[in-house]
């Protein structure tokens, strides 16, 4: 939470506890340059002098604080020397991209591990000792992380067996979207409206790459029962490279599917053209545009629902 948004005795919490810690650090340190060989100083000295003396701290551990610096710098430009490098050779494709992202989660971690194992030995530290101490505690943690390894894992697979990558528009079971991010532990899914699903590797199942291959928009229109359908027919067939022409984003098509149904109110006509999973909404609505536009130009009715009303004899009587 801000500060600026917490209540007034949470503030007056916080400051007294931060004043009360630089008054404890200020006293540690300087006590000695204040009231040097005083039965006082001697007294802070040998209490809270040992843990906040930074005077004394530095200059008896300045060579180790400035070889641990000098560690933090190199890892550190190690690190941003590897992220370039699995930039530039991941550069290239949605696939290559999610890859990048993943070596660059690994690059970070090893990174800090190095960094926290050399520092610790610079201090002195028995680092085999605490390798060892380590397998140990990671040996426990398993056990008590089967959930996020599985999560790792299955992100792993995510990537290894190109179910989907970053870009990629995908159906679980309850949404539809678009893939914005694949880690170690989660995907994040972003819906038409913006809302982005963080879900759990290893929670993700039966999903439905629709990005794999392209996607069909469909035109369906319908035509009086009294027009000529072979005359629409040829209309269609005509002027389907104009159609094609009209709506750039179209990749193969559009076809002419013949008569789809013969529903109450008219003879419903099919035309069908394959694009890409985005574009899939915006190329349909494009084809009834063009189609619509098309029969007003050869003066094809398009029929609206109608109902017959048959009257009975006697009623015409009365």
């Amino acid at each position: 939470m801000n500060f600026k948004n917490r209540t007034k005795k949470e503030k007056i919490e916080i400051v007294t506890v931060a004043v009360v810690i630089i008054l404890f650090i200020l006293i540690g340190s300087l006590a000695n340059v204040v009231f040097p060989g005083s039965t006082f100083a001697l007294i802070i000295e040998n209490s809270i002098g040992k843990f906040f003396n930074l005077i004394r701290f530095f200059e008896d551990r300045y060579v180790t604080l400035l070889e641990s610096l000098a560690i933090i710098i190199f890892i550190w430009i190690l690190n941003k020397l590897c992220m370039i490098i699995v930039s530039l050779s991941t550069k290239k494709g949605a696939r290559s991209e999610t890859i990048g992202n993943l070596l660059k989660g690994f690059v970070k971690i090893i990174s800090i591990l190095i960094a926290v194992f050399l520092i610790l030995s610079a201090w002195g530290i028995d680092t085999p000792t605490l390798l060892a101490g380590a397998g140990i505690l990671g040996l426990a943690i398993s056990f008590g992380a089967q959930s996020l390894l599985e999560d790792m894992f299955a992100g792993l697979a995510i990537i290894t067996q190109k179910l989907f990558v970053v870009g990629d528009i995908v159906e679980l079971e309850h949404m539809r979207g678009t893939v914005k991010d694949i880690g170690l532990r989660v995907t994040k899914i972003e819906d038409i409206y913006g809302d982005v699903l963080i879900i759990n590797n290893s929670d993700i199942k039966n999903v439905i790459n629709t990005t794999s291959s392209l996607s069909i928009a469909i035109c369906d229109i319908g035509i009086e029962y009294g027009a000529d359908l072979e005359k629409v027919e040829n209309v269609i067939k005509e002027n389907l490279e104009l159609i094609r022409k009209n709506i750039p984003n179209i990749k193969e098509g559009p076809f002419y599917y013949g008569v789809d149904q013969l529903a109450d109110s008219a003879v419903v006509c099919r035309i069908v053209a394959k694009t890409e999973e985005q574009n899939k909404h915006s190329v349909r609505r494009a084809l009834n545009r063009e189609v619509k536009l098309l029969f007003d130009r050869h003066q094809i009715n398009i029929p609206f629902p109608q109902l017959t009303i048959h009257q009975n004899q006697t009623d015409k009587k009365e």
